[in-house]
């Protein structure tokens, strides 16, 4: 492996891990404070019990991802020093203020983990809140500085010198809006489906159900919202693209020759030797709607790019392809529970339907990983889009393919570590469940 490659894989593999604890750390407090609030309104102890367990919960993903999260700030100097050169004193601002999201979340952690029969009873249900407000927060922070990679603004490049530094224009820089809002609705769409998939999977063991059933109906409504909300997310994210991103855009559907009426295409395998899709779907005028809301609207292909200008078009038109089909399939499964829940009750425990949003629990978190493939891979051969290239901005030292090694070792061990710590806290609310 070079030492490029291997930059970028170790970078591919932290921010991978660390992107799943980042959205439950967004969306995860959320839930918990819903069950909460109902527990102080109906002083249900059911209800009480899964607050307690999701807090526990909260706090397992909060800890790890706070670790991994402070490993990628530093891979990003030991990595990519001649980035961080030019680019730190820029997106400084959103890092730094995210540092005081994560203190705030922190201490707000503390409040809630060790708040019970402590504090007011509505306080300590606002830790938790905080805990929430504050993981969306810093998500937006750190998202804003990704953006900026992708819209850089805020300074003025003028013969290798970054100068006239605006860090505000820089954190909300023209992409930031779109990404963020992305990345927040799809925390929210991939936490619940994750959560509800767990508890339907438990229901399907019929032990603990009418726990189980509440902590469902909970994460499944979350999902739901969020995946309603996303495709028109996704519309944004769209069209922000084809204006500041056009070759990322004609890439994700293998478009190369720029023309009016560019259509959308549904699957298909890329054959590079041709630079066609086989077997694909195309529906006409789609793609330039979707770009500029305008059927005949003209999308710029990969032919006003230089070879060496352009992403790999195979990865990201897979990457694209799969975000959006599990994209779709969320949402179908979203509007099948909305009808069992307002018209046929009976689909609540029915096994099909248990077994479907089982079968899905991965299915959010598979789809942020594409949609980040599609964010990062989508930028190449750039690391600040149109002015530093990747290959610029790698550590020269040898050997980061070991650091690489290293890395995969550690955070599959942690991975094995949290799954187990989850899975005794399941074991033990079963059991205080069926001991009260």
């Amino acid at each position: 492996m070079t030492d490029l490659i291997s930059a970028r894989s170790q970078m591919a593999l932290s921010l991978g891990f660390h992107i799943v604890f980042s959205c439950i750390g967004m969306a995860m407090p959320f839930f918990m404070a819903v069950s909460h609030w109902i527990w102080l309104k109906k002083k249900d102890p059911v209800y009480e019990l899964l607050t307690r367990a999701w807090a526990k919960g909260v706090a397992i993903f909060f800890t790890t991802g706070a670790v991994s999260g402070t490993v990628l700030s530093f891979e990003l100097g030991l990595l990519w020093p001649e980035f961080m050169k030019h680019a730190g004193p820029i997106f400084g601002l959103p890092f730094s203020m995210e540092g005081a999201a994560f203190f705030v979340e922190a201490i707000a952690m503390g409040f809630f983990a060790y708040g019970w029969g402590r504090f007011n009873k509505w306080f300590h249900w606002a830790t938790g809140v905080v805990v929430g407000v504050s993981g969306v927060v810093s998500g937006i922070l750190v998202v804003s500085a990704n953006s900026w990679m992708n819209a850089p603004s805020g300074f003025v490049y003028r013969n290798g010198i970054f100068s006239n530094i605006d860090p505000i224009k820089a954190m909300f820089n023209q992409a930031w809006f779109s990404q963020a809002l992305h990345m927040t609705v799809a925390a929210f769409a991939a936490t619940g489906f994750a959560v509800a998939g767990v508890h339907a999977f438990l229901l399907l063991r019929k032990r603990s159900v009418e726990l189980h059933k509440r902590a469902f109906k909970i994460a499944a409504t979350f999902g739901l919202v969020a995946s309603l909300i996303q495709p028109l997310s996704g519309d944004i994210s769209a069209r922000g693209a084809a204006k500041r991103q056009p070759a990322k855009l004609a890439a994700m559907e293998v478009h190369y020759k720029t023309g009016p009426s560019a259509p959308l295409v549904i699957g298909g395998i890329y054959d590079a030797k041709t630079q066609k899709l086989k077997g694909a779907i195309e529906l006409p005028g789609m793609l330039s709607f979707l770009a500029h809301h305008d059927f005949k609207a003209e999308v710029i292909g990969l032919d006003k790019f230089a070879p060496k200008d352009r992403p790999p078009v195979a990865i990201l038109h897979y990457a694209f392809q799969i975000m959006v089909a599990l994209g779709m399939l969320m949402l179908g499964a979203s509007l099948l529970f909305m009808l069992a829940n307002f018209k046929f009750r009976r689909w609540m425990g029915r096994r099909w339907f248990l077994l479907m949003y089982a079968i899905m629990t991965p299915a959010g978190f598979l789809a942020v990983e594409a949609g980040w493939t599609v964010t990062e891979v989508g930028r190449q051969p750039w690391i600040i889009q149109g002015i530093m290239r990747t290959a610029d901005a790698v550590n020269p030292m040898p050997g980061i393919q070991f650091s690489f090694y290293l890395f995969t070792v550690v955070y599959v061990s942690l991975s094995c570590m949290v799954v187990s710590m989850l899975y005794r806290q399941i074991q033990s609310l079963d059991a205080s469940y069926e001991a009260n």
